[in-house]
């Protein structure tokens, strides 16, 4: 089973070594075609406590690293 990955924007770093990724959806309707966005926040891994909040990050799926963590971070994207 691959490896799932996602790009998401951090909305909160108050814990130590956790980051809140809020992640993104567009779909259209099945029936109406009108655009609804979904957001999902997911709690991360952040070992080194690197990001701010802002930053556009990207996570990947883990094992369960606490009750609510199975995301970890893999890196930093720049701002455009």
């Amino acid at each position: 089973m691959p490896i799932k990955e996602t790009v998401g924007k951090v909305v909160s770093n108050k814990m130590d070594k956790t980051i809140v990724v809020a992640v993104t959806t567009q779909r259209a309707h099945k029936k109406y075609s009108k655009i609804i966005t979904k957001t999902n926040k997911y709690y991360a891994h952040d070992e080194n406590n690197e990001c701010k909040i802002g930053d556009l990050v990207k996570i990947q799926e883990t094992r369960p690293i606490s009750k609510n963590k199975r995301w970890k971070l893999i890196n930093k994207q720049i701002k455009k």
